[in-house]
């Protein structure tokens, strides 16, 4: 008999958490042998937490942990992973714009011999800059820091005990557990499916936190920000030496003429920004290695409620 983990991060969801467990024990938890379900509060300061507690008075397989402040998705996910007691696990987001019935599918999949099967985005019922954001960063990751990852992404999944074992090693800060996923390499099945429209609730997915999973994507994944500034330093390199010729043998001729002010400062002005840009890409690099330095835990568990 396998015991499927349902880890579900919570981070200002009582609009939608009840109705996600509802749908869940509707679709899903009747055709399961054995199950658990792990609601991990993000530190929402909304009532979250409270309807938490009143899904776990109704399921003996619930069980709770709540974050002492905001650490993030990937650590609320890394800390459901870590808690998780399943044969195979799976992440389900509360906004119910993933069909909970995905679920099934996937453990089907996983019951065929995948370590690891990816609910892959076959279309999406969102909004045109939702789409656009979410069609240019995977097209980007796939072609730049992982050929693996599916052309139109995916943030639902289901893994083995054995991926979960390999994810816990790896404890690492400002990550993407996707692009971790993908990394390890484990044996991988594909089903696909349609993400719905958001019907309940705000989302939290804010452009600062879509900047930060650029961030964490490239930078810690990809050589792609070193070459690029590689690329562009020879490339300023090459220019200015083909450009200090030309200075030369107009010199030489006595052809050049004292004007070229308004020359000058563009180009003085688009070097120094592009120092700054240089120099914007290594911190991000220093930053990510003083964090790692630091050896801080990913999370901190303020309250548990587990019935083991």
């Amino acid at each position: 008999m396998s015991k499927l983990s349902i880890i579900i991060p919570v981070y200002y969801s009582a609009d939608t958490l009840m109705d996600c467990y509802n749908d869940l024990k509707e679709t899903v938890l009747p055709k399961l042998e054995d199950y658990e379900i792990i609601l991990v509060d993000d530190g929402s300061e909304d009532n979250s937490y409270e309807i938490c507690k009143e899904i776990a008075a109704i399921d003996k397989n619930v069980r709770l942990l709540k974050l002492s402040r905001n650490f993030g998705s990937h650590a609320a996910c890394y800390a459901g992973l870590v808690a998780c007691t399943g044969d195979c696990c799976t992440i389900k987001a509360a906004d119910l714009q993933e069909p909970s019935a995905l679920i099934l599918d996937m453990y089907e999949s996983w019951k065929q011999g995948n370590r690891v099967v990816l609910a892959v985005r076959e279309g999406r019922e969102e909004g045109l800059s939702q789409i656009a954001f979410a069609s240019v960063y995977y097209r980007l990751v796939s072609k730049f820091v992982s050929s693996k990852m599916p052309k139109s992404g995916f943030d639902c999944y289901l893994v083995d005990r054995k991926v979960i074992e390999a994810l816990k090693l790896l404890d690492e800060r400002n990550s993407a557990i996707t692009l971790q996923i993908l990394w390890a390499g484990f044996k991988t099945g594909i089903v696909h499916y349609t993400r719905l429209s958001r019907q309940k609730g705000k989302s939290r997915w804010t452009m600062s936190k879509k900047i930060k999973l650029v961030l964490d994507s490239f930078i810690t994944f990809s050589s792609a920000p070193v070459r690029f500034i590689e690329f562009i330093g020879g490339l300023f390199a090459a220019v200015a030496c083909i450009w200090g010729v030309v200075l030369i043998i107009l010199n030489l001729t006595g052809t050049i003429e004292v004007e070229g002010w308004t020359t000058l400062m563009i180009l003085l002005l688009f070097s120094s920004g592009l120092i700054m840009l240089i120099l914007g890409i290594l911190g991000e690099y220093v930053w990510r290695i003083l964090d790692v330095a630091q050896n801080r835990p990913v999370y901190f568990v303020e309250e548990e409620l587990d019935r083991d």
